[in-house]
């Protein structure tokens, strides 16, 4: 079972999380990588979502199961990933800390012109 306890991880681990989370069933490294461009604008590369994939998958918080090889891929097996329980609660535990922190800022003026 992967630690769910204290189970913090970085921000970039968490975007990858909750893109696999949210692509269900059609996530692989490039739609996984295609999905954070296109939500974010944010350039990354395919090795890092990667390696971030592997860092997940050791952790328990994501399971990998191989596709079917396709003539498009050169014959070539696509990797898909899928949230585990472990992996939604570790993305729980998170929200529910960046949300306690956001609800603990002070409804005051932002208006620094003073300072």
């Amino acid at each position: 079972m992967g630690n769910t306890k204290g189970g913090n991880i970085g921000e970039f681990e968490e975007l990858v999380l909750l893109v696999v989370g949210t692509l269900n069933e059609n996530a692989y490294g490039v739609s996984v990588r295609n999905f954070i461009i296109e939500e974010t604008g944010r350039k990354v590369n395919i090795s890092a979502i990667h390696e971030v994939l592997k860092r997940l998958e050791r952790k328990e918080y994501i399971r990998s199961k191989v596709g079917g090889a396709t003539e498009e891929r050169g014959g070539r097996r696509k990797k898909f990933f899928h949230l585990t329980a472990d992996g939604k609660a570790v993305l729980d535990h998170s929200r529910e800390l960046r949300n306690g922190l956001y609800n603990r800022i002070p409804q005051v003026g932002f208006n620094f012109s003073g300072l």
